[in-house]
């Protein structure tokens, strides 16, 4: 029985060292767990909402206790708002959403942004609001209101003036806001007036709203405040400690990078039309390869972060539509209206590209008038080099033996109309032309056609000896 009762005793500690080893493991862990912090300055596109979702995948397989969201944004596309909005309601972690520093501003997606988030603060001196939606196109949001919207609100009778498409837009935008403040428990009154009204708010004003939880000077006064607040996520109830916790801070990594840099409307067209210039090279000059290739990459690319942009299908019709017309003047007679015709399409499609008006997605005139004269010039030098290459006479191979003079040498007696002859310093086998006699032996001789090893000749006496 003593023995058993060791052993039960001996068991039972065991247990107990493995118990307070785990709970001291997991403490550490805890203790060790850093805040990551994600900046977002700029026009909320493809890239910064990849960024953005990588981040907090990120966050929440390292355990971070918090995710600080920091936000300097005049708004963004409408698409890419709405894939960070969606990773952020479905993240494990907290998401705290920080306009700052002092200056910044969360306008228009910014706004959607903020109200999304398991906490919302601002920094002094920064704004919060105008989030009315402009034209979308395929998927825009964000931005100042639109030009049309301003004239149309100054007026009594604006709602009617206004398109059932612009009221779809804007009742839709409403009610997803209104859904945010209800999930956060935030001001839904002054978020809708935010999207129908395009109000905006300072930092205290915004705190005594209720449009934001507090107000904080940086990041670690924030994580100070932050401590001991209770927040639930979809991974249940978390209590912040964040008070001197390790603070990570991502930074956009080569993949975020290059998206950003590709899908830059200015860039995209750029690369589109350095893929056009090197494919019509290629296929003015066959051959030379390195074109072609580096012409397909550059299209492709281009034409891949054309697809992540609010792209205007007419405007895109019109400047394929251009380059067809610059392409077609090298070989029709037209006198210069189709080339005129291709310049004046290719600038207004270039213009209507992009179908939205979110500040930073614009192409600027003066790239799209530099665009359209380099490529009038492009298409017209390199088309003149590869039409005059293609009426020069042909000096080598098998095409080049008609017109070429050479000497008699002999005939055959027992096949008449069949002899021998140099040409290009080479015995070849020939035959007479047109039923004629073949010249005499040392006669000079002009080549008519060629078949196979045979050459059909007529006479050539025009020629002295001294000419060959």
């Amino acid at each position: 029985m003593t023995k058993k009762l060791v052993d039960c005793l001996w068991t039972c500690a065991r247990l107990l060292l493995g118990a307070l080893v785990l709970t001291a493991s997991a403490h550490a862990a805890a203790a060790s767990a850093p805040v990551v912090v994600i900046p977002l300055k700029g026009a909320i596109g493809p890239a910064s909402a990849d960024f953005v979702v990588r981040s907090l995948a990120r966050a929440a397989a390292g355990h971070a206790k918090l995710a600080v969201l920091q936000l300097d944004t005049p708004g963004g596309l409408d698409l890419s708002m709405r894939t960070i909005i969606q990773a952020m309601l479905a993240s494990p972690v907290p998401v705290a959403v920080f306009i700052a520093p002092s200056g910044a501003r969360a306008a228009s997606a910014g706004t959607y942004i903020a109200y999304a988030s398991h906490i919302a603060a601002m920094a002094p001196g920064t704004t919060l609001g105008a989030a009315s939606p402009v034209q979308l196109g395929i998927g825009g949001a964000g931005g100042e209101p639109s030009r049309a919207g301003k004239e149309a609100s100054a007026t009594d009778s604006h709602a009617d003036a206004r398109s059932t498409e612009t009221r779809k837009q804007m009742q839709d935008a409403a009610a997803y806001i209104r859904g945010l403040a209800q999930l956060r428990g935030r001001n839904a009154q002054w978020a809708e007036r935010a999207v129908r009204e395009a109000v905006a708010l300072s930092a205290d004003e915004a705190l005594a709203q209720h449009v934001i939880d507090l107000n904080a000077a940086d990041i670690p006064d924030l994580l100070t405040k932050l401590d001991g607040r209770h927040v639930r996520t979809v991974s249940g109830e978390h209590v912040l400690a964040t008070r001197g916790a390790p603070v990570e801070t991502l930074e956009p990594d080569w993949r975020s990078r290059f998206l950003a840099t590709i899908t830059d409307p200015s860039v995209a067209l750029i690369l589109m039309m350095i893929g056009l210039y090197g494919l019509f090279f290629e296929f003015a000059n066959p051959g030379m390869v390195l074109p072609g290739v580096a012409g397909a990459i550059c299209l492709l690319v281009g034409l891949f972060a054309l697809q992540l942009l609010p792209v205007s299908y007419v405007g895109l019709g019109l400047v394929v539509f251009g380059l067809g017309c610059l392409i077609a003047e090298m070989f029709l007679p037209t006198f210069g209206a189709l080339g005129i015709g291709g310049i004046v399409a290719f600038a207004i499609g270039a213009l209507m590209l992009i179908d939205t008006d979110v500040p930073g997605f614009g192409i600027p005139l003066g790239l799209v008038i530099g665009l359209a004269l380099f490529t009038a010039l492009f298409v017209f030098v390199v088309g003149g080099v590869a039409l005059k290459a293609r009426r020069r006479p042909v000096v080598s191979g098998a095409e080049a033996m008609p017109g070429s003079i050479g000497v008699m040498l002999a005939s055959e007696g027992a096949a008449p109309g069949s002899g021998w002859a140099r040409v290009r310093g080479e015995r070849w086998r020939v035959r007479a032309g047109d039923a004629q006699a073949l010249p005499a032996e040392g006669a000079r001789v002009r080549v008519i056609s060629r078949q196979g090893l045979t050459l059909t000749i007529e006479a050539h006496d025009a020629l002295k000896a001294g000419h060959l």
